[in-house]
């Protein structure tokens, strides 16, 4: 019905920089570990409605993405 969760997209960014930096033979271990800065929340309103669920209006409008 819902879900809310990293934006996988936005987690594979820099992945480029990284190689690029281990084939320069920099220290993996030493690199910084990032954590996920955009996150998305998904609402399937068609299974509220069969599941008989009313979705507040407020929370329709924050979702980044809704499943009609």
């Amino acid at each position: 019905m819902a879900a809310f969760g990293v934006d996988v997209i936005d987690l594979f960014r820099p992945v480029a920089g990284y190689a690029d930096k281990v084939l320069r033979e920099a220290n993996p271990g030493e690199l910084p570990v990032e954590q996920p800065a955009k996150f998305q929340l998904i609402s399937n309103h068609t299974m509220a409605g069969l599941l008989g669920l009313v979705v507040r209006a407020l929370v329709l409008a924050r979702a980044d993405e809704v499943l009609e």
